[in-house]
């Protein structure tokens, strides 16, 4: 088998869509935490992408894609037997993986993908891992049990209700707490004000909080400086020295405005897109 071809794809939702890929060599390297970054076609765009999971005898990695731009319509479009051009990795620093205690892991969205794996290593390092997992609506909500069966405790929250409770995944939180829970560290993955908000609670709860970040990426090794952050005052390169940083240091909201900066180039794209492949295998959206 060739490298970098899709060895099965699962359409998750209309918008999101789980591939394995076969890759051995990053396969036997892969940690929690870590990405890759893969490029359809030679002048395609390069996109960085969180490693869900990965398997060293079959030599496959699995990455879970939304459709939010043109290149991940792209992606989405691809079939089981197509091939990427590269797949670049593993790339970042892996998580520190170790028996804190109890442990919080909270996902948002598609960042319940990019969580999972950090979840599954903490609770074999003998971590008691409580998860709270939030999504706009039932449809939205991923991998809820994938995550129940490594986790002790498994809590959803949806913005309407339509499943679990009605409410952000602060509340959850706060409720764990609040119900007597102690928790000792805490993982988040998710939108940026997501991030921003769970890690201030996580701060005035006494937990100490951990978050990985999304910013516009290029290489992925530290030399173009476009997934520049703030934490603690200091430039960092969320490629090389993260992408997970103590939350309580990081300036979301530079992250936010950094992040946002391509956003009408990347919808006009998206758009021409979806008027130009209509038919393809996972539908894409504008969220």
């Amino acid at each position: 088998m060739e490298k970098y071809t899709i060895v099965n794809k699962v359409d998750i939702s209309p918008v999101i869509c789980e591939f394995e890929i076969y890759a051995p060599l990053i396969a036997n390297a892969a940690k929690a935490g870590q990405f890759v970054i893969l490029r359809g076609g030679v002048e395609g765009e390069r996109v960085p992408v969180t490693l869900v999971d990965w398997n060293k005898e079959k030599g496959t990695i699995t990455t879970i894609i939304q459709a939010i731009g043109k290149s991940t319509a792209q992606f989405n479009s691809m079939a089981k037997g197509d091939r990427f051009l590269t797949v670049a990795g593993p790339l970042g620093t892996a998580v520190e993986i170790k028996n804190y205690g109890t442990v919080a892991v909270v996902g948002g969205g598609v960042g319940i993908a990019e969580v999972y794996p950090i979840a599954k290593a903490l609770k074999e390092a003998g971590n008691k891992v409580i998860s709270i997992l939030g999504a706009r609506t039932k449809e939205l909500l991923i991998l809820e049990e994938k995550m129940a069966e490594v986790s002790d405790i498994t809590i959803i929250a949806t913005d309407d209700g339509s499943h679990g409770i009605k409410g952000m995944v602060t509340d959850a939180l706060r409720g764990v707490v609040e119900g007597g829970a102690k928790i000792d560290s805490g993982f988040i993955i998710g939108p940026i004000p997501m991030m921003k908000f769970t890690a201030k609670l996580m701060v005035e709860l006494g937990i100490k909080p951990h978050a990985s970040l999304n910013p516009i990426m290029l290489d992925g090794t530290g030399m173009c400086g476009c997934c520049r952050v703030v934490v603690n005052g200091e430039t960092k390169f969320a490629c090389v020295d993260g992408p997970m940083f103590e939350a309580s240091n990081i300036d979301f909201d530079n992250l936010l405005a950094r992040t946002s900066e391509y956003k009408n180039e990347e919808r006009q794209l998206l758009e021409t897109f979806e008027r130009e492949h209509k038919d393809h295998k996972c539908r894409i959206g504008l969220h």
